[in-house]
């Protein structure tokens, strides 16, 4: 393929939604394409610097008038900067608000030079912001209006056609791995060791740290689970829901056993040192924790909800609990500690489920195919917006 130049814009914090952004656009660097990140911070797992690869800092302008920085404005200014300088094919940005608005604000301004402006949903940019009243039509507007959209499940897919009476197609692409960096090959006695003695099980969560990721319901789970066996539990993340957490590990006296890790960059090793991973969320539009866990060879005890059942297969690779019920992910995860054949089949099946279905070199193809698409389709060249 062509190498083209893609401007990816994705909110740095830790999330999925950003994870997917940079591992994306790593790999279409490696690819041989031209790659520019725009946000107000570095994404956190772009904390090296690879070939093919420029990050874009938005600078935000703090006037008196405003109560607050104007950020899609100073957005919208970089991209359209960009775009000229550096000639940009595709913008794609991964999340509705407030990025696809920006994206598109370019475009207008840009006229017939501008990129194809392609959006990413990832979830909670169409199950909570979305549909609330405040940014509905706005959202609306941006799903309608981008030459393409892609939702990283059929469920989220599903809901963004419902909610907001979408005929368009919205193209599922899923999330994805790097079968390398996240293995069962990763596991390391030394590393473990540091976290849990030998005979201990060591029980892990990964998230943003959000409500929407029942933080207290992982918490409450292993206080269960390690009445019945002797393990650890790590938390790996950060956010609002951090020190609520560290609060109820000390109110039920587990404190001690319980590891907070903070937004660690090594996730992989520490994943793969896991006898099993908790991941209790509200609302899931796939599951990108769930999947980094099992291709490390670690099954997944998580909620029944929104994508999840798209990626793990209940019963065969990991076990599915309804929401709120940490007393069955507790019996579930407990059960399968104990188990051990089980157990061994379960973290085989795991690693062979994420490897099959979701590899990066799959996935990454499957973007290059709807740029090349959107490219050769792109329309004749119109006088931008403002242009007498």
């Amino acid at each position: 393929m062509k190498p083209i130049t893609i401007g990816i814009v994705c909110h740095p914090a830790y999330g999925g939604s950003g994870v997917v952004a940079t591992e994306l656009g790593i790999a279409l660097a490696q690819r041989g394409h031209r790659v520019h990140f725009v946000s107000h911070a570095p994404p956190f797992r772009l904390a090296d610097e690879h070939p093919g690869i420029v990050f874009h800092e938005v600078d935000v302008t703090s006037y008196p008038l405003f109560k607050y920085p104007p950020y899609t404005v100073a957005l919208t200014g970089k991209l359209i900067e960009l775009s000229r300088s550096e000639a940009l094919d595709i913008i794609h940005v991964h999340y509705a608000i407030p990025h696809a608005i920006s994206a598109l604000l370019a475009k207008a301004v840009l006229g017939a030079k501008a990129p194809q402006i392609v959006t990413t949903l990832h979830g909670t940019d169409i199950t909570l912001i979305g549909i609330d009243p405040s940014f509905h039509e706005i959202t609306r507007f941006a799903i309608r209006e981008c030459d393409a959209v892609t939702a990283v499940s059929n469920h989220l897919a599903a809901a963004t056609r419902s909610s907001f009476g979408i005929e368009s197609p919205v193209h599922v692409i899923p999330n994805f791995i790097d079968p390398v960096a996240f293995s069962p090959d990763l596991r390391s006695m030394a590393l473990r060791s540091q976290y849990a003695t030998c005979g201990e099980m060591l029980v892990g969560h990964l998230s943003n740290f959000r409500p929407v990721k029942r933080i207290p319901d992982v918490i409450r789970t292993f206080h269960l689970l390690q009445r019945q066996l002797q393990s650890r539990l790590l938390m790996i993340g950060d956010g609002v829901e951090l020190e609520p957490a560290r609060d109820l590990a000390r109110e039920l006296g587990i404190a001690g056993r319980v590891h907070f890790l903070g937004p660690a960059t090594r996730v992989g090793e520490l994943l793969a040192q896991l006898d099993l991973f908790l991941l209790p969320s509200e609302s899931e539009s796939f599951g990108l924790a769930a999947l980094e866990a099992m291709a490390c060879g670690v099954p997944v005890v998580c909620t029944r909800t929104g994508g999840i059942p798209e990626v793990v297969e209940d019963k065969v690779t990991g076990l599915l609990c309804d929401v709120g019920d940490y007393v069955c992910m507790a019996q579930s995860a407990v059960a399968l500690l104990r188990d051990r054949p089980r157990h061994e089949a379960m973290s085989h099946a795991a690693r062979e489920r994420a490897v099959a279905k979701f590899p990066a070199e799959r996935v990454v193809g499957q973007y290059e195919t709807l740029y090349a698409e959107l490219l050769l389709k792109k329309p004749q060249e119109r006088p931008p917006t403002g242009t007498p």
